[in-house]
């Protein structure tokens, strides 16, 4: 009768098991509130996309079918004078897809930035994919995106010199698509200067911010260069509260020294370590003013999180991939389905239950 018992304990457990299979498959995660305007913010990406595919080709520098085969325009090159350190090119490709902008609508819900509020961005040209991701999503939320960029780039970044970021950024400020105000530069790479690039990128740099007439920051000194930075954004925003700060790449000014940084998750993060001011990046500085941190690095760990394709080719139509939906997890119909069935496992195998085995054996 044991043996029966036992045998009749593992066909429940095993049927439930199909059972919760099933729900667990064919149950819709729900979409998200913001979906449709996650969809706009997409949508505005992929125009810009073939703004700058037109603006390639007016320069006769059409993308390279081999490392940007979704004709994108936001891939750079191998190595460059202007090139800062080593990059992964399937990561590059990874952001230039449209559901991108998408996310960072997501990720600026879940901060709880209004419309018509103000955002800091901390750029590095290293990520143009994700650059252009947020003036997407600033475009769709209505917001006043207030960038510090550094135009450095790493391996396939916007590190040609002949379609720098600045190059990119002038082909799409003329369209009505992505908004954002560029309010400093900065060279970049080794201590926000560009100690780590060639004479000749960094001469060419320099130029190319005073032909922009913008600001520029070249403060080696990392608690200055965050002192000049935060005032720069509170000057810039008129008034306006700053809502969030979304960092992109791994500007030595935004994410600082403080080893603390790479336990920050990429997406919405929580930053629990405030280092001294000595090794504290832009990062920890809002995060110390209160400002919700929005981590854009990490980018396979971004994508497993959020569930964007890994180098997707061809790249997915706005709105329909997982980034538009809640996790199972979030959802409390499934959380209640999860206990059940836990509960339900625990009480065949660790109680007897025995008449109602008995009866049904």
């Amino acid at each position: 009768m044991r043996k029966r018992l036992r045998s009749s304990r593992l066909y429940f457990a095993a049927g439930l098991s199909l059972l919760f299979f099933g729900l667990f498959k064919f149950f819709p995660s729900d979409a998200l509130p913001e979906r449709a305007t996650m969809v706009r913010a997409a949508e505005i990406m992929a125009a810009a996309e073939r703004t700058l595919l037109e603006c390639r080709e007016r320069k006769r520098l059409p993308p390279d079918a081999a490392t940007d085969p979704n004709r994108t325009g936001l891939v750079g090159v191998e190595t460059s004078p202007i090139s800062t350190t080593l990059g992964n090119l399937e990561a590059k490709r990874t952001t230039t897809n449209p559901d991108c902008a998408g996310l960072v609508v997501r990720l600026l819900n879940e901060a709880r930035v209004k419309e018509g509020e103000a955002i800091a961005v901390g750029g590095s040209s290293s990520f143009p994919g994700l650059l252009l991701a947020v003036l997407s999503a600033a475009k769709a939320m209505d917001l006043d995106a207030l960038v510090i960029c550094s135009l450095g780039a790493s391996q396939w970044g916007a590190n040609d010199p002949r379609f720098s970021w600045l190059d990119m950024h002038g082909c799409i400020a003329g369209a009505d698509g992505a908004r954002g105000r560029t309010i400093a530069l900065s060279v970049g790479g080794e201590g926000d200067t560009g100690r780590d690039m060639s004479e000749e990128g960094r001469r060419f740099l320099l130029g190319e911010v005073l032909k922009s007439g913008l600001p520029l920051i070249e403060e080696p000194d990392l608690e200055r260069n965050v002192e000049l930075r935060s005032r720069l954004y509170m000057e810039n925003a008129r008034g306006k509260r700053i809502a969030a700060f979304v960092n992109i790449g791994g500007s030595w000014a935004n994410i600082g020294t403080d080893a603390s940084v790479l336990g920050l998750k990429p997406g919405s993060t929580r930053v629990r370590d405030i280092p001294p001011p000595g090794r504290r990046g832009m990062i920890q500085e809002m995060a110390r003013r209160g400002v919700p941190v929005i981590h854009l690095l990490n980018i396979k760990g971004l994508a497993a999180r959020y569930g964007l394709p890994w180098d997707p080719s061809p790249l997915p139509r706005p709105g329909e991939g997982e980034v538009y939906r809640r996790s199972p997890g979030s959802n409390p119909f499934v959380m209640t389905l999860i206990g059940a069935y836990v509960l339900l496992v625990v009480l065949a195998f660790f109680f007897d239950g025995g008449e109602f085995f008995q009866e049904n054996t």
